[in-house]
């Protein structure tokens, strides 16, 4: 093969690259310039709503402006900016690449979704594979996503779930058996937040904590943000991006320190 060849081989192959970058960029462009007009017609209504207020009316000079009728604009506005805050927060960790479901690793009563991005339990068993990678007892399922570096991010709805785990867990997680190797949270090789009997609790290394930030109600989407090179990992109310539990090596006195050093690959993680 001669040296042009291979030169248009490589310029080809960036060139495609860049066509992929290209597209990738103008749909988030396209995708900002949305949440733009949306938010620019939400304040123009609210400065309407505003100027409306201030208009003085005829009969009522003196009194100046109603004191309700300011309370209300106060508390629209608050909660105009409130929801713009956590929508940007959302949108800005939702740049992260979507979870899919690894099949292998299903317990055999884990339904997965056509594209791979759902799961239910049924009480119907499927036939079992006996793949190594699959759980036989605990009735969890791993992501395919391999988290080896950088900031990652992805939420798990769980509205239609009376009880739930959802976390992260590494390689070394047990498949087999059902002891507290192979349960979420119940060993050093996984993380995780866990709703039972109605009570919000973090768990890491068969320690555990009441979450903060839950409020009355459990809630019906979780997130997810792992900084894997630092350490990092925090599960959040993805509704409000309230933080439920923080984990790393720095503020989580209650839980084993020394394991908040990620050293294997990490992979989002559900138990029914």
């Amino acid at each position: 093969r001669s040296t042009e060849a291979m030169k248009q081989q490589v310029r080809e192959h960036y060139e495609k690259m860049r066509a992929v970058l290209q597209r990738d960029e103008q749909t988030v462009l396209d995708s900002l310039e949305l949440d733009q007009r949306k938010t620019r017609t939400t304040l123009d209504n609210v400065l309407k709503t505003w100027k409306q207020h201030k208009r003085p009316d005829p009969s009522e000079k003196e009194i100046g402006l109603n004191e309700k009728r300011f309370e209300r604009l106060l508390k629209t506005l608050s909660a105009v900016f409130k929801n713009l805050k956590v929508q940007l927060q959302r949108k800005t960790l939702l740049l992260s690449i979507p979870v899919v479901i690894d099949r292998q690793t299903c317990h055999n009563q884990i339904t997965v979704t056509s594209d791979g991005r759902g799961a239910f339990f049924s009480d119907s068993d499927h036939p079992v594979t006996d793949h190594p990678l699959q759980f036989d007892k605990v009735c969890c399922a791993l992501g395919s996503s391999r988290i080896t570096g950088g900031q990652n991010y992805w939420e798990v709805d769980v509205s239609c779930c009376s009880a739930w785990a959802v976390g992260v867990a590494n390689t070394s997680l047990q498949r087999k058996g059902k002891d507290k190797g192979a349960k979420l949270g119940r060993n050093r090789n996984s993380w995780c937040v866990e709703l039972r009997d109605s009570s919000l609790s973090a768990w890491h290394n068969d320690r555990n904590v009441a979450c903060h930030g839950v409020g009355q109600t459990a809630p019906a989407k979780v997130g997810v943000w792992v900084n894997y090179d630092k350490g990092q990992l925090m599960f959040y109310n993805a509704d409000t991006m309230a933080v439920l539990q923080k984990f790393s090596a720095a503020v989580t006195p209650v839980f084993d320190r020394a394991h908040h050093r990620f050293t294997e690959p990490l992979y989002p993680a559900v138990r029914f």
